[in-house]
Protein backbone atom coordinates (compact mmCIF):
# COMPACT_ATOMS: atom_id res chain seq x y z
CA UNK A 1 0.00 0.00 0.00
CA UNK A 2 1.38 3.40 -0.90
CA UNK A 3 0.80 6.66 -2.68
CA UNK A 4 2.31 7.28 -6.11
CA UNK A 5 2.05 10.89 -7.17
CA UNK A 6 2.71 12.78 -10.33
CA UNK A 7 2.68 16.59 -10.29
CA UNK A 8 -0.94 17.79 -10.37
CA UNK A 9 -1.89 21.40 -11.03
CA UNK A 10 -4.72 22.93 -9.03
CA UNK A 11 -7.79 22.70 -11.25
CA UNK A 12 -11.46 23.42 -10.96
CA UNK A 13 -12.22 19.79 -11.74
CA UNK A 14 -13.80 17.24 -9.47
CA UNK A 15 -11.89 14.90 -7.16
CA UNK A 16 -12.54 11.41 -8.56
CA UNK A 17 -11.36 8.00 -7.32
CA UNK A 18 -11.27 5.19 -9.90
CA UNK A 19 -10.99 1.66 -8.50
CA UNK A 20 -9.71 -0.79 -11.12
CA UNK A 21 -7.24 -0.11 -13.92
CA UNK A 22 -8.40 -2.51 -16.61
CA UNK A 23 -9.64 -1.43 -20.06
CA UNK A 24 -12.57 0.63 -18.75
CA UNK A 25 -10.59 2.14 -15.86
CA UNK A 26 -7.81 3.19 -18.23
CA UNK A 27 -10.30 4.70 -20.68
CA UNK A 28 -11.88 6.68 -17.84
CA UNK A 29 -8.49 7.96 -16.70
CA UNK A 30 -7.79 9.14 -20.25
CA UNK A 31 -11.20 10.80 -20.70
CA UNK A 32 -11.50 12.42 -17.26
CA UNK A 33 -7.96 13.79 -17.13
CA UNK A 34 -8.63 15.43 -20.51
CA UNK A 35 -11.60 17.16 -18.89
CA UNK A 36 -9.44 18.59 -16.10
CA UNK A 37 -10.45 16.44 -13.12
CA UNK A 38 -8.19 15.35 -10.25
CA UNK A 39 -7.94 11.57 -10.50
CA UNK A 40 -6.73 9.04 -7.93
CA UNK A 41 -6.57 5.41 -9.06
CA UNK A 42 -6.64 2.33 -6.82
CA UNK A 43 -5.52 -1.14 -7.87
CA UNK A 44 -3.75 -4.12 -6.28
CA UNK A 45 -1.37 -4.26 -9.23
CA UNK A 46 1.58 -1.93 -8.54
CA UNK A 47 2.84 -2.14 -12.13
CA UNK A 48 -0.48 -0.91 -13.53
CA UNK A 49 -0.51 1.96 -11.04
CA UNK A 50 3.05 2.91 -12.02
CA UNK A 51 2.20 2.76 -15.73
CA UNK A 52 -0.85 5.03 -15.47
CA UNK A 53 0.74 7.53 -13.08
CA UNK A 54 3.65 7.90 -15.50
CA UNK A 55 1.36 8.31 -18.53
CA UNK A 56 -1.21 10.68 -17.00
CA UNK A 57 -1.26 13.45 -14.41
CA UNK A 58 -2.88 11.26 -11.73
CA UNK A 59 -2.15 9.85 -8.29
CA UNK A 60 -2.21 6.16 -7.41
CA UNK A 61 -2.77 3.97 -4.36
CA UNK A 62 -1.81 0.30 -4.37
CA UNK A 63 -4.27 -1.88 -2.47
CA UNK A 64 -7.77 -3.33 -2.19
CA UNK A 65 -10.29 -0.65 -3.22
CA UNK A 66 -12.90 -2.01 -0.81
CA UNK A 67 -10.60 -1.50 2.18
CA UNK A 68 -11.49 1.50 4.35
CA UNK A 69 -7.80 2.24 5.00
CA UNK A 70 -6.97 2.17 1.29
CA UNK A 71 -9.86 4.51 0.53
CA UNK A 72 -8.66 6.81 3.32
CA UNK A 73 -5.20 6.81 1.70
CA UNK A 74 -6.95 7.92 -1.49
CA UNK A 75 -8.58 10.77 0.48
CA UNK A 76 -12.13 9.46 0.01
CA UNK A 77 -13.51 11.92 2.57
CA UNK A 78 -12.78 14.79 0.16
CA UNK A 79 -13.80 12.93 -3.02
CA UNK A 80 -16.71 14.05 -5.18
CA UNK A 81 -17.09 10.69 -6.90
CA UNK A 82 -15.88 7.08 -6.64
CA UNK A 83 -16.10 4.85 -9.73
CA UNK A 84 -15.59 1.10 -9.18
CA UNK A 85 -14.74 -0.83 -12.36
CA UNK A 86 -12.79 -3.88 -11.16
CA UNK A 87 -13.42 -7.30 -12.68
CA UNK A 88 -15.70 -8.29 -9.76
CA UNK A 89 -19.29 -7.03 -9.49
CA UNK A 90 -19.40 -7.76 -5.77
CA UNK A 91 -16.14 -5.91 -5.13
CA UNK A 92 -17.42 -2.92 -7.10
CA UNK A 93 -20.61 -2.77 -5.03
CA UNK A 94 -18.62 -3.14 -1.80
CA UNK A 95 -16.21 -0.35 -2.82
CA UNK A 96 -19.15 1.98 -3.38
CA UNK A 97 -20.84 0.97 -0.12
CA UNK A 98 -17.69 1.67 1.92
CA UNK A 99 -17.21 5.03 0.19
CA UNK A 100 -20.82 6.05 0.86
CA UNK A 101 -20.43 5.24 4.56
CA UNK A 102 -17.39 7.47 5.11
CA UNK A 103 -17.91 10.19 2.53
CA UNK A 104 -20.62 12.32 0.97
CA UNK A 105 -19.34 11.39 -2.48
CA UNK A 106 -21.39 9.99 -5.33
CA UNK A 107 -20.63 6.41 -6.38
CA UNK A 108 -20.84 4.45 -9.65
CA UNK A 109 -20.42 0.66 -9.93
CA UNK A 110 -19.89 -1.49 -12.98
CA UNK A 111 -22.08 -4.59 -12.62
CA UNK A 112 -22.05 -7.10 -15.49
CA UNK A 113 -23.41 -10.43 -14.21
CA UNK A 114 -26.79 -11.41 -15.73
CA UNK A 115 -27.99 -12.45 -12.24
CA UNK A 116 -27.93 -8.78 -11.23
CA UNK A 117 -29.15 -7.27 -14.53
CA UNK A 118 -32.85 -7.33 -13.57
CA UNK A 119 -32.05 -6.08 -10.06
CA UNK A 120 -29.79 -3.14 -10.98
CA UNK A 121 -32.35 -0.43 -10.21
CA UNK A 122 -33.14 -2.04 -6.84
CA UNK A 123 -29.42 -2.29 -5.99
CA UNK A 124 -28.80 1.29 -7.11
CA UNK A 125 -31.58 2.74 -4.94
CA UNK A 126 -30.92 0.55 -1.90
CA UNK A 127 -27.18 1.28 -1.90
CA UNK A 128 -27.64 4.96 -2.74
CA UNK A 129 -25.54 4.77 -5.92
CA UNK A 130 -25.58 7.42 -8.61
CA UNK A 131 -25.38 4.80 -11.35
CA UNK A 132 -24.97 1.10 -12.03
CA UNK A 133 -23.57 0.49 -15.49
CA UNK A 134 -23.43 -2.77 -17.44
CA UNK A 135 -21.18 -2.46 -20.54
CA UNK A 136 -22.22 -5.78 -22.08
CA UNK A 137 -25.93 -5.02 -21.68
CA UNK A 138 -25.49 -1.54 -23.18
CA UNK A 139 -23.44 -3.00 -26.06
CA UNK A 140 -26.20 -5.57 -26.69
CA UNK A 141 -28.81 -2.80 -26.80
CA UNK A 142 -26.70 -0.88 -29.31
CA UNK A 143 -26.24 -3.97 -31.50
CA UNK A 144 -29.97 -4.74 -31.33
CA UNK A 145 -30.80 -1.22 -32.57
CA UNK A 146 -28.53 -1.82 -35.57
CA UNK A 147 -30.25 -5.10 -36.37
CA UNK A 148 -33.68 -3.47 -36.14
CA UNK A 149 -32.46 -0.87 -38.70
CA UNK A 150 -29.85 -2.72 -40.79
CA UNK A 151 -29.29 0.21 -43.20
CA UNK A 152 -27.67 2.15 -40.35
CA UNK A 153 -23.95 2.12 -39.57
CA UNK A 154 -24.72 3.56 -36.13
CA UNK A 155 -27.85 4.43 -34.13
CA UNK A 156 -27.56 6.71 -31.09
CA UNK A 157 -30.67 7.26 -28.98
CA UNK A 158 -31.76 10.36 -27.09
CA UNK A 159 -34.69 11.39 -24.88
CA UNK A 160 -35.02 7.91 -23.36
CA UNK A 161 -35.45 6.20 -26.73
CA UNK A 162 -37.89 8.72 -28.26
CA UNK A 163 -35.33 10.11 -30.74
CA UNK A 164 -32.62 8.49 -32.86
CA UNK A 165 -29.53 9.82 -34.58
CA UNK A 166 -28.90 7.49 -37.53
CA UNK A 167 -25.63 7.29 -39.47
CA UNK A 168 -25.62 5.68 -42.92
CA UNK A 169 -23.61 5.58 -46.15
CA UNK A 170 -25.10 7.06 -49.34
CA UNK A 171 -24.87 4.44 -52.14
CA UNK A 172 -24.09 5.24 -55.79
CA UNK A 173 -27.65 4.98 -57.08
CA UNK A 174 -29.38 6.71 -54.14
CA UNK A 175 -31.90 9.44 -55.06
CA UNK A 176 -30.32 11.62 -52.35
CA UNK A 177 -27.21 11.89 -54.50
CA UNK A 178 -26.71 15.46 -55.75
CA UNK A 179 -29.56 16.93 -53.70
CA UNK A 180 -29.14 19.74 -51.18
CA UNK A 181 -29.98 19.31 -47.49
CA UNK A 182 -32.92 21.70 -47.98
CA UNK A 183 -34.30 19.51 -50.81
CA UNK A 184 -33.89 16.31 -48.82
CA UNK A 185 -35.58 17.67 -45.69
CA UNK A 186 -38.35 19.72 -47.32
CA UNK A 187 -41.17 17.21 -46.83
CA UNK A 188 -43.27 18.31 -43.81
CA UNK A 189 -44.33 14.68 -43.25
CA UNK A 190 -40.76 13.88 -42.16
CA UNK A 191 -39.47 16.08 -39.32
CA UNK A 192 -35.77 15.36 -39.89
CA UNK A 193 -32.52 17.28 -39.42
CA UNK A 194 -29.36 16.20 -41.25
CA UNK A 195 -26.70 17.06 -38.69
CA UNK A 196 -23.46 15.89 -40.30
CA UNK A 197 -21.82 14.82 -43.53
CA UNK A 198 -18.54 12.86 -43.46
CA UNK A 199 -16.59 13.16 -46.71
CA UNK A 200 -12.93 12.34 -47.44
CA UNK A 201 -12.11 12.17 -43.73
CA UNK A 202 -13.70 15.54 -42.92
CA UNK A 203 -16.80 16.16 -40.81
CA UNK A 204 -19.16 18.88 -42.05
CA UNK A 205 -21.89 20.37 -39.85
CA UNK A 206 -24.08 21.32 -42.82
CA UNK A 207 -26.49 24.12 -43.70
CA UNK A 208 -29.42 23.78 -46.09
CA UNK A 209 -27.23 24.62 -49.09
CA UNK A 210 -24.79 21.71 -48.64
CA UNK A 211 -25.13 18.89 -51.19
CA UNK A 212 -25.12 15.16 -50.42
CA UNK A 213 -22.93 13.01 -52.67
CA UNK A 214 -22.63 9.25 -53.16
CA UNK A 215 -20.07 7.79 -50.77
CA UNK A 216 -20.89 10.36 -48.07
CA UNK A 217 -21.63 9.12 -44.58
CA UNK A 218 -24.66 11.11 -43.43
CA UNK A 219 -26.17 11.43 -39.94
CA UNK A 220 -29.72 12.60 -39.32
CA UNK A 221 -31.80 13.01 -36.19
CA UNK A 222 -35.53 12.46 -35.88
CA UNK A 223 -38.15 10.76 -33.71
CA UNK A 224 -37.55 7.02 -33.33
CA UNK A 225 -40.84 6.26 -35.11
CA UNK A 226 -39.87 8.45 -38.09
CA UNK A 227 -36.39 7.12 -38.89
CA UNK A 228 -37.53 4.07 -40.88
CA UNK A 229 -40.08 6.10 -42.88
CA UNK A 230 -37.49 8.69 -43.84
CA UNK A 231 -35.03 6.02 -45.05
CA UNK A 232 -37.80 4.21 -46.95
CA UNK A 233 -38.64 7.43 -48.82
CA UNK A 234 -35.12 7.43 -50.27
CA UNK A 235 -35.16 3.77 -51.27
CA UNK A 236 -33.45 2.13 -48.29
CA UNK A 237 -34.61 -1.25 -46.97
CA UNK A 238 -35.93 -0.50 -43.50
CA UNK A 239 -36.99 -3.95 -42.33
CA UNK A 240 -35.51 -5.58 -39.24
CA UNK A 241 -33.44 -8.69 -39.85
CA UNK A 242 -35.31 -11.98 -39.48
CA UNK A 243 -32.39 -14.01 -38.12
CA UNK A 244 -28.90 -13.64 -36.73
CA UNK A 245 -25.86 -15.79 -36.07
CA UNK A 246 -23.71 -14.93 -33.03
CA UNK A 247 -20.21 -16.34 -32.48
CA UNK A 248 -19.26 -16.51 -28.80
CA UNK A 249 -21.46 -17.21 -25.81
CA UNK A 250 -20.42 -14.55 -23.31
CA UNK A 251 -22.51 -12.01 -21.42
CA UNK A 252 -23.06 -9.71 -24.41
CA UNK A 253 -24.32 -12.66 -26.47
CA UNK A 254 -26.74 -13.65 -23.70
CA UNK A 255 -28.14 -10.10 -23.39
CA UNK A 256 -28.37 -9.68 -27.17
CA UNK A 257 -30.11 -13.02 -27.74
CA UNK A 258 -32.72 -12.20 -25.07
CA UNK A 259 -33.54 -8.89 -26.77
CA UNK A 260 -33.68 -10.34 -30.29
CA UNK A 261 -35.92 -13.25 -29.29
CA UNK A 262 -38.37 -10.76 -27.73
CA UNK A 263 -38.40 -8.91 -31.07
CA UNK A 264 -39.24 -12.12 -32.95
CA UNK A 265 -35.79 -12.57 -34.51
CA UNK A 266 -34.42 -16.14 -34.79
CA UNK A 267 -31.05 -16.51 -33.06
CA UNK A 268 -28.25 -19.06 -33.42
CA UNK A 269 -25.23 -18.93 -31.07
CA UNK A 270 -22.01 -20.85 -31.77
CA UNK A 271 -19.97 -21.45 -28.61
CA UNK A 272 -16.85 -23.64 -28.39
CA UNK A 273 -16.93 -24.30 -24.63
CA UNK A 274 -19.24 -27.26 -23.95
CA UNK A 275 -20.13 -26.20 -20.38
CA UNK A 276 -21.00 -22.68 -21.47
CA UNK A 277 -23.00 -24.04 -24.43
CA UNK A 278 -25.02 -26.26 -22.08
CA UNK A 279 -25.63 -23.36 -19.71
CA UNK A 280 -26.86 -21.19 -22.58
CA UNK A 281 -29.17 -23.98 -23.75
CA UNK A 282 -30.80 -23.98 -20.30
CA UNK A 283 -30.98 -20.17 -20.05
CA UNK A 284 -32.15 -19.53 -23.62
CA UNK A 285 -34.44 -22.42 -24.66
CA UNK A 286 -35.73 -20.50 -27.72
CA UNK A 287 -32.21 -20.00 -29.11
CA UNK A 288 -30.35 -22.58 -31.22
CA UNK A 289 -27.04 -23.26 -29.42
CA UNK A 290 -24.26 -24.95 -31.41
CA UNK A 291 -21.28 -26.34 -29.47
CA UNK A 292 -18.52 -25.82 -32.05
CA UNK A 293 -15.63 -23.55 -32.99
CA UNK A 294 -17.27 -20.47 -34.53
CA UNK A 295 -13.92 -19.28 -35.91
CA UNK A 296 -13.74 -22.40 -38.14
CA UNK A 297 -14.67 -21.63 -41.75
CA UNK A 298 -16.27 -25.05 -42.27
CA UNK A 299 -18.44 -24.71 -39.15
CA UNK A 300 -19.74 -21.34 -40.33
CA UNK A 301 -20.49 -22.82 -43.75
CA UNK A 302 -22.32 -25.81 -42.27
CA UNK A 303 -24.40 -23.56 -40.00
CA UNK A 304 -25.52 -21.49 -42.98
CA UNK A 305 -23.68 -18.19 -42.60
CA UNK A 306 -24.08 -17.45 -46.33
CA UNK A 307 -27.88 -17.40 -45.87
CA UNK A 308 -28.07 -15.40 -42.62
CA UNK A 309 -29.51 -11.88 -42.61
CA UNK A 310 -27.17 -10.75 -39.83
CA UNK A 311 -23.94 -11.89 -38.20
CA UNK A 312 -22.44 -10.70 -34.90
CA UNK A 313 -19.00 -11.97 -33.78
CA UNK A 314 -18.81 -11.52 -30.00
CA UNK A 315 -15.68 -13.45 -29.07
CA UNK A 316 -13.39 -11.97 -26.45
CA UNK A 317 -10.63 -11.43 -29.03
CA UNK A 318 -10.81 -8.33 -31.27
CA UNK A 319 -8.70 -9.86 -34.03
CA UNK A 320 -11.05 -12.85 -34.28
CA UNK A 321 -14.10 -10.60 -34.43
CA UNK A 322 -12.57 -8.51 -37.22
CA UNK A 323 -11.50 -11.54 -39.30
CA UNK A 324 -14.94 -13.12 -38.87
CA UNK A 325 -16.58 -9.87 -40.02
CA UNK A 326 -14.38 -9.67 -43.13
CA UNK A 327 -15.16 -13.32 -43.90
CA UNK A 328 -18.91 -12.79 -43.49
CA UNK A 329 -18.85 -9.75 -45.79
CA UNK A 330 -17.11 -11.86 -48.45
CA UNK A 331 -19.52 -14.81 -48.48
CA UNK A 332 -22.87 -13.28 -47.49
CA UNK A 333 -25.07 -10.20 -47.65
CA UNK A 334 -25.58 -10.28 -43.89
CA UNK A 335 -25.73 -7.14 -41.79
CA UNK A 336 -22.56 -7.44 -39.69
CA UNK A 337 -21.85 -5.76 -36.35
CA UNK A 338 -18.34 -6.07 -34.89
CA UNK A 339 -17.53 -5.73 -31.19
CA UNK A 340 -14.09 -4.24 -30.50
CA UNK A 341 -12.72 -3.84 -26.97
CA UNK A 342 -9.36 -2.28 -27.75
CA UNK A 343 -9.22 1.43 -28.57
CA UNK A 344 -5.67 1.76 -29.90
CA UNK A 345 -6.16 1.01 -33.61
CA UNK A 346 -9.35 2.92 -34.48
CA UNK A 347 -7.89 4.42 -37.67
CA UNK A 348 -6.80 1.00 -38.92
CA UNK A 349 -10.16 -0.52 -37.98
CA UNK A 350 -12.14 2.24 -39.73
CA UNK A 351 -10.03 1.77 -42.89
CA UNK A 352 -11.13 -1.89 -43.09
CA UNK A 353 -14.74 -0.89 -43.91
CA UNK A 354 -16.19 -3.23 -41.30
CA UNK A 355 -19.54 -1.43 -41.31
CA UNK A 356 -20.99 -1.11 -37.82
CA UNK A 357 -18.46 -1.31 -34.98
CA UNK A 358 -19.41 -1.28 -31.29
CA UNK A 359 -16.96 -0.36 -28.50
CA UNK A 360 -18.36 -1.49 -25.09
CA UNK A 361 -15.76 0.38 -23.02
CA UNK A 362 -16.57 3.59 -24.89
CA UNK A 363 -20.26 3.14 -24.11
CA UNK A 364 -19.35 2.87 -20.43
CA UNK A 365 -17.03 5.88 -20.40
CA UNK A 366 -19.54 8.08 -22.26
CA UNK A 367 -22.26 7.41 -19.70
CA UNK A 368 -19.88 8.16 -16.83
CA UNK A 369 -18.40 11.30 -18.46
CA UNK A 370 -21.95 12.60 -18.99
CA UNK A 371 -22.69 12.09 -15.29
CA UNK A 372 -19.39 13.74 -14.25
CA UNK A 373 -20.07 16.83 -16.38
CA UNK A 374 -23.57 17.13 -14.90
CA UNK A 375 -22.18 16.67 -11.37
CA UNK A 376 -19.57 19.37 -11.97
CA UNK A 377 -22.08 21.94 -13.24
CA UNK A 378 -25.27 20.87 -11.38
CA UNK A 379 -27.00 24.20 -11.94
CA UNK A 380 -30.31 24.48 -13.70
CA UNK A 381 -29.72 21.77 -16.31
CA UNK A 382 -28.03 18.43 -16.51
CA UNK A 383 -26.56 16.16 -19.14
CA UNK A 384 -28.83 13.20 -19.77
CA UNK A 385 -26.89 11.58 -22.63
CA UNK A 386 -23.47 12.01 -24.23
CA UNK A 387 -21.99 10.40 -27.33
CA UNK A 388 -18.54 10.86 -28.82
CA UNK A 389 -19.17 11.05 -32.56
CA UNK A 390 -17.06 10.67 -35.71
CA UNK A 391 -14.01 9.17 -33.95
CA UNK A 392 -14.35 11.73 -31.11
CA UNK A 393 -14.22 14.73 -33.47
CA UNK A 394 -17.67 15.82 -32.27
CA UNK A 395 -20.14 15.21 -29.46
CA UNK A 396 -23.87 14.69 -29.25
CA UNK A 397 -25.15 15.97 -25.90
CA UNK A 398 -28.66 15.90 -24.45
CA UNK A 399 -29.37 18.56 -21.80
CA UNK A 400 -32.40 18.63 -19.50
CA UNK A 401 -33.40 22.28 -18.91
CA UNK A 402 -34.41 22.73 -15.28
CA UNK A 403 -34.46 26.52 -14.85
CA UNK A 404 -34.45 29.77 -16.81
CA UNK A 405 -31.16 30.99 -18.25
CA UNK A 406 -29.73 33.08 -21.09
CA UNK A 407 -30.85 30.51 -23.65
CA UNK A 408 -34.48 30.04 -22.53
CA UNK A 409 -37.48 31.90 -23.99
CA UNK A 410 -35.33 33.41 -26.77
CA UNK A 411 -35.89 32.72 -30.47
CA UNK A 412 -33.11 30.42 -31.64
CA UNK A 413 -32.33 32.76 -34.53
CA UNK A 414 -31.56 35.48 -31.95
CA UNK A 415 -29.07 33.34 -30.00
CA UNK A 416 -25.41 33.97 -30.81
CA UNK A 417 -24.18 30.38 -31.12
CA UNK A 418 -20.65 29.07 -31.46
CA UNK A 419 -19.63 27.89 -34.91
CA UNK A 420 -19.56 24.15 -35.57
CA UNK A 421 -22.73 23.60 -33.55
CA UNK A 422 -26.34 22.59 -34.20
CA UNK A 423 -29.36 22.64 -31.91
CA UNK A 424 -30.60 19.39 -33.41
CA UNK A 425 -33.73 18.53 -31.47
CA UNK A 426 -36.05 19.69 -28.70
CA UNK A 427 -38.30 17.32 -26.76
CA UNK A 428 -41.24 19.03 -25.03
CA UNK A 429 -44.00 17.20 -23.16
CA UNK A 430 -43.31 14.01 -25.09
CA UNK A 431 -43.32 15.75 -28.49
CA UNK A 432 -40.21 15.75 -30.70
CA UNK A 433 -39.48 19.13 -32.33
CA UNK A 434 -36.93 19.59 -35.12
CA UNK A 435 -36.25 23.26 -34.36
CA UNK A 436 -36.25 26.23 -36.70
CA UNK A 437 -35.01 29.73 -35.98
CA UNK A 438 -38.48 30.65 -34.71
CA UNK A 439 -38.51 28.03 -31.95
CA UNK A 440 -37.50 28.64 -28.34
CA UNK A 441 -35.98 26.51 -25.56
CA UNK A 442 -38.19 26.37 -22.47
CA UNK A 443 -37.82 25.07 -18.92
CA UNK A 444 -38.65 21.34 -18.86
CA UNK A 445 -37.35 20.72 -22.39
CA UNK A 446 -34.72 18.19 -23.34
CA UNK A 447 -32.35 19.68 -25.94
CA UNK A 448 -29.92 17.77 -28.15
CA UNK A 449 -26.77 19.58 -29.31
CA UNK A 450 -24.38 18.31 -32.00
CA UNK A 451 -21.03 20.10 -31.78
CA UNK A 452 -17.45 19.84 -32.93
CA UNK A 453 -16.46 21.47 -29.62
CA UNK A 454 -15.79 19.15 -26.68
CA UNK A 455 -16.28 19.45 -22.96
CA UNK A 456 -19.66 21.21 -22.79
CA UNK A 457 -21.03 20.83 -19.25
CA UNK A 458 -23.99 23.22 -19.33
CA UNK A 459 -26.37 24.42 -21.99
CA UNK A 460 -25.00 27.98 -21.85
CA UNK A 461 -21.73 26.63 -23.31
CA UNK A 462 -23.39 26.76 -26.74
CA UNK A 463 -23.26 30.59 -26.69
CA UNK A 464 -20.46 32.51 -28.36
CA UNK A 465 -19.28 35.14 -25.87
CA UNK A 466 -16.68 36.72 -28.15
Amino acid sequence: MGLFKNHIEETKGLSIIIVGTGKVGTTLVEQLTKEGHNIIIIDKNKDKINTLTSMYDVMGVVGNGASLNVQKDANVAQADLLIAVTGSDELNLLCCTVAKQVSGCSAIARVRTPDYADESEYLRSQLGLAMIINPELEAAREIARLLYLPTALEVNTFVRGQADMVRFKVPQNCIMNGKTIADICNDPKYAVLICSIERNGEVIIPSGTNTVMSGDIVSFITSSTNAKHFLKKFGFDNHSVKNTMIVGGGRASFYLAKQLIKAGIDVKIIESNSNKAKELTDLLPEVTIINADGTDEEVLKEEGLSYMESFVPLTGIDEENIILTLHARQISNAKVVTKVNRMGFKKVISSLDLGSVVYPRYITSEAIVAYVRALKESIGCEIETLYHLFDSRAEGIEFKIREDSKITNVLLKDLKLKKGLLIALISRNGKIIIPSGNDEIKVGDSVVIITTHTGFGKIEDILDHE
